[in-house]
């Protein structure tokens, strides 16, 4: 029997654990009305990951609460923190344009934040003024549903809404509010400013975080329970950014207050999915020196959570932190192999044969500017049996002369597993995407958005959400931006 889902926003019981903890780790705040909202995307699924009837959508009251025109039964509060900046450290930032509505315990059992972007200055805004531009929300809408559909831990969002609010960055835009979901959106960067600002707190917020987002997961009675979670943060950290490598996923922003102390997708700014394979690519024009490359990603989060082990210094010893730290190589490693064994297709990895098999694919791939997505995809048409069943795959590159060189490998490579060739096919097509959030997908909805029509919104949500399905009709969305499109800018505003 499906569990019953709250008919309203108001009916949807809230409650502010995060509230429990000291004062100094966070600030009573409220959000600022934007002006002539209007509801520009909507995710169903998410809505009954929450608990909430997706019809809620269409009673105002639910537009108004998230708008700040309606009071909920627990005052919003802006969680403290601060995080190492293309690795310079910055000693406060905190949720400057965001305000945490309180956390939803679902009839499964689960419990969500429920936080809103966008919401209007609060204590941690420094000098700027707490909104969110349509772009950004609309951009992270989309991918945060996109990266969960394809399995990808990540924070949810449920709903964007526009305004006619007039919002300046580079240029004057249209002001939204993103309303986000999370297990915690508690960040590396809030045990860095705990320890370093308040460090009578930091056990408070370590037992905070296993009681409650690490429930049944660390035992809080343990003596040896802040090394437990060290432990944790770190594999599940391992394990998000090998699903973000095998998937060609690039962040942007690696800083350290943009990773979650639970190992999900945190805070999509300059992100983007890797189209022409490039294992160097830099998403973000605020990045010159490549700090947060796709192929760096491994690297950095490693680091970032050295960071965190700083932290935790007070609770976990030098030695037992480094044996933490160890262990994410291996765990990394682990997880990606078997990742790209099930995009491969093969029934097994065998070792150092398989690695040089991924990494001649990979080199490949980059010669050629293969399409990875594409080619990956069009893998699973290759029968061993048949020498020109690949030809979906030298469609997939600009220049396929570099495919030669490793058709036959991985040819050979099929056989020796012996496997079916149809059910081989299903069951890479079951982890390798038909559709993708390419860039120029999420831009044209963008702007139809900015133009005050979101069915370009809802239609992209729609077939993002249901990634490895053929879907008649949407094939125009799986195919990569025409050779003269413009090239679409990302920064940190993104």
């Amino acid at each position: 029997m499906a569990p019953m889902l709250a008919p309203s926003l108001a009916a949807l019981p809230l409650e502010q654990r995060y509230a429990r903890l000291p004062a100094p780790l966070w600030t009573r705040e409220r959000v600022t009305p934007l002006d002539a909202p209007w509801l520009v995307g909507w995710s169903d699924d998410a809505a009954r990951a929450l608990g909430l009837d997706p019809a809620a959508k269409d009673d105002p009251a639910t537009l108004e609460a998230f708008n700040g025109q309606r009071a909920l039964a627990v005052e919003p509060v802006a969680m403290a923190y601060a995080g190492h900046q293309f690795g310079v450290w910055v000693p406060r930032l905190g949720d400057g344009r965001a305000v945490l509505l309180g956390e939803a315990r679902t009839p499964g059992g689960e419990t969500w934040d429920v936080q809103v972007k966008g919401s209007g200055r609060t204590a941690f805004s420094r000098v700027f003024d707490g909104r969110s531009v349509l772009r950004s929300a609309v951009r992270e809408l989309l991918a945060s549903e996109a990266l969960d559909a394809l399995g990808i831990p990540t924070t949810r969002a449920l709903c964007v809404v526009g305004s006619r609010t007039p919002v300046r960055r580079e240029e004057e835009e249209t002001g939204a509010l993103l309303v986000r979901l999370a297990p915690t959106h508690v960040r590396l960067g809030t045990f860095e400013w705990v320890a370093r600002s308040h460090p009578e707190h930091l056990a408070a917020l370590a037992d905070h975080v296993i009681a409650e987002d690490l429930a049944g997961v660390v035992d809080p009675t343990a003596a040896d329970r802040h090394r437990r979670l060290l432990d944790e943060v770190v594999h599940r950290t391992a394990r998000l950014v090998a699903a973000w490598q095998a998937h060609g996923f690039v962040h942007g922003v690696l800083n350290t207050d943009n990773l979650s102390i639970v190992g999900v997708t945190l805070d999509y700014g300059p992100f983007a999915f890797v189209e022409a394979f490039d294992p160097g690519l830099v998403v973000n024009h605020s990045d010159p020196g490549g700090r947060y490359a796709f192929d760096r990603q491994p690297e950095v989060c490693l680091w970032n959570l050295g960071r965190l082990a700083v932290a935790l210094a007070p609770l976990v010893p030098r030695e037992a932190a480094e044996e933490a730290l160890a262990a994410y190589g291996p765990e990394f490693g682990r997880a990606y192999r078997e990742l790209m064994r099930k995009k491969l297709g093969l029934a097994g990895w065998r070792g150092d044969e398989d690695d040089d098999l991924l990494l001649a694919l990979l080199q490949t791939m980059s010669e050629g500017q293969a399409d990875l997505a594409l080619t990956l995809r069009a893998l699973g048409r290759v029968d061993p049996a048949d020498a020109s069943s690949d030809a979906p795959v030298r469609a997939a590159f600009r220049d396929p002369r570099p495919w030669a060189g490793v058709a036959a490998r991985y040819a050979a490579r099929l056989r020796q597993d012996g496997l079916d060739p149809a059910a081989r096919r299903a069951a890479m097509d079951a982890v390798n995407p038909r559709y993708v959030l390419r860039t120029h997908l999420a831009q044209r909805a963008i702007e139809r958005a900015q133009a005050g029509d979101g069915d370009e919104v809802a239609r992209l949500l729609r077939v993002l959400r249901r990634p490895f399905d053929e879907q008649p009709g949407e094939e125009a969305y799986a195919l990569p931006p025409p050779a003269d499109a413009p090239p679409v800018a990302l920064s940190c505003s993104s």
